[in-house]
């Protein structure tokens, strides 16, 4: 469905199932390493127009029967999601989630809180050293502090020149304090527009029913449409390039300590069949110490052992193709490139075992077929797997419903050319493609650290005794905030009266 005005998109999953999923997801787009995606998640759920708490997210919780509530960002979308078995429930959880993304307070002093503040180390000592503060400056710090973080985000960087994949969508602790408070606000008049926004809900309430009160909700109250945020497509590398870059090892020996990958960009996320080609490409090279590319990364005496970010990741609008190895020395990543290359080379040449290839089909079939296996309800599992069709200018429903494509892929399959075409032209013949020398740097630490400190204390040195002051007038005024407690009866909640008297049995 489609919202005539706003022209925002809602897809409906109907389903005899009580228990009902809403997710809201916008397209965020950051062209830097701010974190404002990020930050605006969090800033956006401290209170809104209808909700002016501290903390509505949290209060509802405990208010709520649901199943599931949480916030995501991803590289380039957010997504507001909940699920709860009872009506009144969905209803209420709605109200505050609809209030939440598309009319949040973004009150200066939440932003100070969720994104970054300066603060004296003693809170009212303004001689005292000058320090960063805030949740996702800190939650960053330690997601970067990850030596597979860091090299996910070199990797992106490098392989993305020019668009969004290029930077950090969660914030880079160095680029955070950078982000103003004015910009948050522009970010999300720019992206959290229902002309961007895609609802998706699955269960046994109407579709109709949904369309009444997103409109009455919010969607009225926006009389015009805006321009679709896009995520563009990587302009293509003319040749391989090779990178180096550092991570932060706060050990002694840096010894068989560096990562080596290589990394091809493919083609876009869409097309079911890509994508399903790209998996069983992916299981047929590297599922288990039989692949013929695990094997060889496996028994190379220049490693330890593959990559952890071996494999295909399709959830960006382009999929990528990952192979590398851990626990290396910089001065062997060309000779690992070369043996990746040679065996790739290899299968070309001389094929792969043909019952290796319909055994990872199977899986493949099994994998797709089955939904389950982690803490997320069974609704918002079949939402999210269907989100990036959503996003991508695709089609959600063909990524739910794959057998057709399984189809097409089990006849392509019997030709024993299948995987060699497949490595010619997705890989060989792909000029997009990086080889990422990541190496420990023991000292890169205490750099960055002193040059933080270094950083505040230029700052400290030229506050006027007014700028001083403020910074003392915030943190007092934040802790204020923090301690007060918020009038609940402000959100609605669930009565005894609306929880049914008999449990539903399921047979």
């Amino acid at each position: 469905y489609q919202h005539t005005l706003t022209g925002a998109i809602h897809y409906h999953l109907a389903a005899d199932d009580p228990q009902n999923v809403f997710l809201v997801a916008l397209r965020t787009v950051p062209m830097d390493s701010t974190g404002v995606a990020h930050i605006l998640e969090h800033t956006s759920l401290c209170g809104s127009e209808k909700y002016p708490v501290r903390d509505p997210f949290f209060m509802m919780i405990r208010r709520s029967l649901n199943t599931f509530m949480n916030a995501f960002t991803s590289s380039d979308w957010t997504a507001y999601p909940f699920a709860t078995e009872n009506r009144k429930d969905f209803k209420n959880l709605l109200q505050v989630y609809m209030d939440a993304v598309f009319f949040p307070n973004l009150d200066a002093l939440d932003f100070a809180q969720e994104g970054h503040r300066f603060e004296f180390e003693e809170m009212t000592n303004s001689a005292s050293p000058l320090t960063y503060k805030g949740v996702v400056f800190n939650e960053m710090k330690g997601a970067m502090s990850s030596p597979i973080s860091t090299l996910w985000q070199a990797f992106s960087n490098e392989l993305y020149p020019t668009n969004t994949y290029h930077y950090n969508s969660g914030g880079e602790p160095e680029d955070i304090p950078n982000l103003t408070h004015q910009q948050l606000v522009d970010f999300h008049k720019n992206h959290y527009h229902p002309s961007n926004s895609v609802f998706m809900t699955y269960g046994d309430i109407s579709a109709f029913e949904h369309q009444s009160q997103f409109d009455s909700l919010a969607l009225t109250r926006f009389k015009d449409r805006v321009p679709q945020v896009h995520v563009g497509l990587e302009q293509r590398f003319s040749e391989p390039k090779a990178v180096s870059h550092v991570y932060a090892l706060d050990e002694e020996s840096t010894k068989a300590k560096t990562h080596i990958v290589l990394g091809w960009l493919l083609g876009e996320n869409k097309d079911p069949l890509n994508v399903l080609k790209g998996h069983l490409l992916s299981s047929v090279l590297l599922d288990n110490s039989a692949s013929p590319l695990r094997m060889v990364l496996e028994e190379s005496p220049l490693a330890t052992a593959p990559s952890p970010l071996c494999g295909l990741e399709d959830s960006n609008k382009e999929m990528v193709f990952v192979v590398g190895v851990q626990g290396s020395e910089p001065e062997h990543a060309e000779a690992i490139e070369q043996l990746i290359l040679a065996e790739l080379h290899r299968i070309v040449d001389e094929g792969v075992d043909q019952s290796q290839v319909e055994a990872m089909l199977h899986q493949l079939e099994l994998s797709q077929r089955e939904v389950g296996g982690d803490s997320y309800p069974y609704g918002l599992q079949l939402i999210l797997h269907a989100l990036p069709g959503a996003l991508h200018e695709g089609d959600p429903i063909a990524l739910l419903d794959s057998d057709q494509a399984l189809k097409v892929l089990g006849k392509e399959v019997k030709d024993p050319q299948f995987i060699p075409n497949l490595v010619k032209t997705w890989l060989l013949d792909n000029t997009h493609r990086i080889r990422l020398t990541m190496a420990p740097d023991t000292e890169l630490s205490a750099q960055k650290e002193r040059a933080e400190k270094e950083k505040l204390a230029a700052i400290q040195a030229t506050l006027t005794e007014a700028e001083k002051q403020a910074i003392i007038d915030q943190a007092v005024a934040l802790e204020q905030r923090q301690s007060q407690e918020d009038d609940p009866s402000i959100l609605p909640e669930v009565t005894k009266e609306d929880i049914p008297e008999t449990i539903k049995t399921y047979t």
